[in-house]
């Protein structure tokens, strides 16, 4: 017989499952879930709760799936907060994943949000395929296309909300709720699903207020 808080949390991922069948908003308290053990995280790097945060945050490293959940398309809802540590913090999402090898990464650069160089401003948010096109390929073969600046500019080592939409190959960001994208492209894998996680590298960095709703 299961345990009150083993059946309370096979009740609440039941429940998850079927909003996301439905197409309903799903919301994920990414502390609960990493006290539940719902986090497939790195071993090597610390996951761990901010306790010092209002908001339900935790910092990590390395990209953390979360257990049970397949995203085909749909928007995704998330708070950041990066470091401003030049070339050493990287935050977004992982999605359409098999593994840690095989995936499509949408990430932001922190430090360049500001940067003095109105080039590497236009680095500030990108999106790669892994392995056969990471951000190295895509930038030499195709510049400026799957990378731009964010608007509006966030401060590089605060809070900021994106909204990540994926819908019949086509990805589009928005920063801080911005009627207009920061970027958009077109998917480079033909998954048509996968898993989801969070995407931290370099140092650690914070994540919030993550919410799927699935596009039918």
């Amino acid at each position: 017989m299961k345990r009150p808080a083993e059946l309370k949390l096979a009740i609440c991922l039941a429940l998850l499952a079927l909003n996301v069948l439905a197409g309903a908003q799903t919301n994920y308290n990414l502390q609960h879930l990493l006290r539940e053990g719902q986090l497939i995280t790195v071993s090597s790097h610390e996951t761990k709760i901010l306790e010092d945060s209002k908001k339900d945050a935790i910092t990590t490293k390395g990209i953390v799936w979360l257990k049970g959940v397949t995203f085909k398309q749909g928007t995704i809802d998330i708070d950041l907060r990066g470091k401003n540590v030049f070339l050493k913090s990287f935050l977004g999402i992982a999605f359409h994943g098999i593994d840690t090898i095989t995936c499509d990464i949408l990430y932001f650069r922190p430090f360049n949000f500001r940067h003095e160089d109105t080039l590497r401003r236009k680095w500030s948010v990108a999106y790669m395929s892994l392995p056969d096109n990471n951000y190295a390929k895509l930038r030499k073969e195709h510049p400026l296309v799957y990378e731009n600046s964010v608007n509006p500019v966030p401060k590089p080592d605060e809070w900021f909300h994106a909204t990540i939409v994926v819908k019949n190959k086509k990805l589009s960001v928005y920063v801080n709720q911005s009627a207009l994208p920061s970027l958009e492209v077109t998917l480079l894998n033909e998954r048509p699903d996968g898993l989801f996680g969070l995407y931290s590298d370099g140092l650690t960095n914070d994540f919030a207020n993550l919410s799927i709703t699935p596009i039918k």
